[in-house]
């Protein structure tokens, strides 16, 4: 697996955050999430301009959401998405480079990492962040930013 071993600092800008949500374990809830997601991806790109593809997740609760940035507001939206401008702010981030089904052992070891350095934690989403389109880029160049909010 090849995840950085050491955070960096960055800000997350303000974002139009499009969603479906799902409450309870990711393991089952992640994929389900993404599988309903893409199957709206269309609907979604026809009237807005489609930036990024990002899950936020809260772990105490078990909140996963599998989502798209877009430029701006959305506009109609298909049934089951959500909608919200996400606020972002200070996160620490760890780069994961490999295929996605890498992402659970390497959000495990970020979350490790994450106490080691003793990151100052906020309360709020941690996010994936999907850099690059796995339709079009190798397994093994797919990279995923692993990003913890922090004060």
């Amino acid at each position: 697996m090849n995840l950085t071993q050491v955070p960096e600092n960055v800000n997350w800008p303000e974002t139009h955050y499009v969603f479906l949500e799902k409450v309870g374990p990711f393991m089952n809830n992640a994929p389900q999430a993404w599988t309903e997601v893409h199957k709206l991806i269309p609907a979604v790109a026809e009237r807005n301009q489609i930036t990024g593809y990002m899950s936020l997740y809260k772990v105490g609760p078990q909140i996963y959401r599998a989502g798209v940035a877009l430029s701006g507001p959305p506009a109609d939206l298909p049934a089951g998405l959500q909608y919200e401008k996400f606020p972002g702010g200070r996160y620490s981030k760890f780069v994961l480079t490999g295929s996605y089904s890498n992402l659970a052992q390497a959000c495990g070891r970020a979350f490790e990492l994450a106490q080691e350095y003793k990151l100052p934690l906020r309360d709020g989403f941690n996010i994936e962040n999907y850099v690059n389109d796995p339709r079009v880029t190798p397994e093994d160049q797919l990279i995923t930013e692993i990003l913890f909010p922090t004060a």
